[in-house]
């Protein structure tokens, strides 16, 4: 029979590291822990899973520990030797971080906007809120659905749109915007920006945004955990695509979009604007499998594991906040005098819903 030699056991550590650290797909490290007992043993011990998710998302060395939570129960108390603990800490990160990085590149790609929080400016509001660029028509019952900022001598002045995204760990792949047209204003102006920016993070706490309010002053009072490139925006009536390099995962749930300069300005009053009529911002949210806890003025948070069951796109939880969006988007036509086009969501089957949980 052929002798067989183990490379964990004979090659020094640090080799063995590098050859397994070269795995840069999480199917390959998984086939890895299967091959022994001692082979699980090691990517474990030496946190494999883990660097795999350092190199995906960089922004997870902010992660001072994993606080694991299943079935609605918390970890059972620590007791037993310092050895024992210190394992079972290993394998709980282990079990964390392998879901991560398949939730990651898995999990069901949808619009991650779960609300608009607020702008730099806005015109007239509400009719020119940001609450119409969650609205993908230019026109909802007769009328023109766009935000616009308030007019400025200086176009070199940017603007601000701050969204609330669908859980407080998302990875963003793409964010499109259109430029509003304003068709009942003659040669229809388009009234976009020169540049857009992106900028990702948490608030330092919780956000208390009164209604209407605008954008100023809350500038310190977020951190930002990841700032994009500029990309140029086309003054064109379209939905624009800014496709990011990279995808980035968004720790705190919050997206900030940056308008850069002014390109058209308004004959009426000779000032300079910026108007949007839709905003879509595309990637995979990591709720409700997995949330952040105790944000720090520093960035470092505690990953927190509320489930290992993969979602899908019919999730309720996410499908009822849609919905709740949608209604709250119609009440306010409502209130403003509109006749709006009520549709109706036709809630599906539970029992053809199932669970599966993700095993190691």
């Amino acid at each position: 029979m052929e002798n067989r030699i183990d490379f964990v056991n004979w090659l020094d550590p640090d080799m063995s590291i590098q050859i397994l650290t070269c795995l840069d797909d999480l199917s390959d490290l998984l086939r890895v822990t299967c091959v022994s007992r001692c082979w699980r043993q090691y990517v474990i011990a030496n946190g494999l899973c883990r660097q795999l998710c350092l190199r995906m998302f960089p922004q997870l060395s902010k992660v001072v520990h994993v606080v694991e939570q299943r079935y609605g129960t918390k970890d059972p108390a620590e007791v037993g030797s310092s050895n024992f603990m210190e394992w079972q800490n290993l394998e709980r990160e282990h079990r964390a971080y392998a879901f991560l990085a398949r939730g990651c590149t898995t999990f069901p790609i949808r619009d991650l906007i779960s609300e608009p929080i607020c702008a730099s400016s806005t015109d007239n509001y509400p009719e020119e809120s940001i609450d119409n660029t969650l609205e993908p028509r230019d026109v909802v019952a007769q009328r023109a659905s766009y935000w616009s900022s308030k007019g400025n001598s200086n176009p070199a002045e940017p603007e601000m749109l701050l969204y609330k995204l669908m859980g407080d760990l998302c990875v963003i792949t793409e964010v499109s915007i259109q430029p509003f047209e304003a068709y009942f204003q003659w040669g229809l102006p388009i009234y976009s920006a020169k540049a857009v920016r992106f900028r990702m993070g948490h608030p330092k706490s919780p956000v208390d945004v009164p209604l209407g309010e605008s954008y100023k002053d809350y500038e310190n009072k977020f951190i930002w955990t990841y700032t994009s490139q500029e990309f140029p925006m086309a003054q064109e009536n379209r939905l624009q695509t800014f496709k990011l390099p990279e995808p980035v995962l968004c720790i705190g749930g919050f997206l900030l979009i940056e308008l850069l300069g002014r390109v058209q300005r308004q004959d009426m009053d000779g000032l300079f604007y910026i108007c949007v009529s839709h905003v879509q911002i595309m990637g995979r949210s990591l709720s409700p499998a997995f949330g952040i806890e105790s944000p720090e003025p520093s960035g470092k948070f505690a990953l927190k594991v509320l489930s290992y069951a993969q979602p899908t796109l019919d999730d309720p939880s996410l499908i009822q906040s849609a919905y709740l969006r949608r209604r709250v988007g119609q009440i306010i036509n409502i209130l403003r005098g509109n006749a709006v086009d009520v549709v109706e969501y036709e809630w599906g089957e539970e029992d053809d819903e199932s669970d599966d949980e993700f095993v190691l």
